[in-house]
């Protein structure tokens, strides 16, 4: 039976934390060729290969990131047992998918928050239009707007949001009185997204609160239909931690309201490692702190 050397072990975890075998290499006091060697050895004894070469660098394999797992567990053990006291200092990548506006509105606010608890990790917020995939490995953590109904992925529901239709008082000021749906369809400019570039179903606010209802103002951007809003150009829908806290803005028919659900992903092969958990449950706590801006 062969035995592994540690220093093996610790050559893998710096590639993973880096992502690239000179970075590792830098970080280890040794070249590129060096930390090559180690990492086909280690393949060779495990009998599994740990990295795709891409790129952007040293992509683990699902068998790595089981390894990864094991041997985070493992360095973590040997530092406690080093300092005779629990490690907390948690190291390492991680990326965040989410929506613009919930990204924006209710994640980068706080994530001074999650520096401060964990100041080893570099954090990628990514919120976009879209979403990155955790089931491809584009994201650790992905906060999508339905729940995922195939793929090697573990998800929970983080939390209900409402949403409401918005416009500036300068708008209102000028149209048509608002008193009922069917008042939307004469008079007014609606704002809304594009209707083929739609990149989720739930994003098809309009046609819930009348099938009739067309969008003339559109844009694949929900903070860019904000702005237009904001700027007096039409009627639209918003969450309401968006519409609510911005001053420029009303409610308009106040009891529409849609009800949207957002959920917290993460891939089965890394949902165990250190950080991963640390983040998702960072990103559980400030979601449910924040639960009065989702749903007021």
């Amino acid at each position: 039976m062969q035995v592994t050397d540690w220093s093996d072990f610790q050559t893998f975890l710096a590639v993973a934390r880096a992502g690239k075998l000179a970075l590792a290499g830098e970080a280890l006091g040794m070249d590129a060729t060096t930390v090559s060697r180690r990492l086909r050895r280690l393949e060779n004894r495990l009998g599994a290969t740990l990295f795709e070469q891409t790129r952007e660098g040293q992509i683990l394999t699902q068998a790595g990131e089981r390894v990864l797992v094991a041997v985070e567990a493992m360095a973590q053990a040997s530092r406690e047992l080093e300092t005779g006291r629990p490690d907390s200092g948690l190291t390492g990548h991680v990326r965040i998918s989410v929506s613009e506006g919930f990204g924006n509105s209710v994640v980068a606010p706080n994530l001074g928050d999650l520096a401060a608890r964990h100041p080893g990790l570099v954090i990628d917020l990514v919120a976009t239009s879209g979403f990155l995939s955790p089931s491809r490995r584009e994201a650790d953590i992905a906060v999508l707007l339905s729940r995922p109904k195939s793929g090697p992925l573990i998800a929970r529901k983080l939390s209900d949001y409402a949403l409401r239709l918005y416009a500036s008082p300068d708008y209102l000021a000028g149209r048509p009185a608002i008193k009922q749906t069917r008042d939307l369809k004469s008079g007014h400019q609606l704002v809304g997204y594009v209707p083929e570039l739609i990149y989720a179903p739930e994003l098809n606010y309009l046609s819930e609160i009348d099938a009739d209802l067309v969008a003339n103002l559109r844009s694949t951007s929900i903070l860019a239909q904000h702005r237009i809003l904001a700027a007096s150009g039409g009627i639209g829908v918003l969450p309401c931690f968006m519409g609510d806290g911005d001053p420029a803005l009303v409610r308009v028919l106040p009891d529409q309201v849609i009800i949207r659900s957002f959920w917290l992903v993460t891939h089965k092969d890394t949902h165990s490692l250190q950080r991963i958990r640390a983040v998702h449950t960072w990103l559980t706590e400030t979601t449910k702190a924040k639960f009065k801006l989702l749903m007021p």
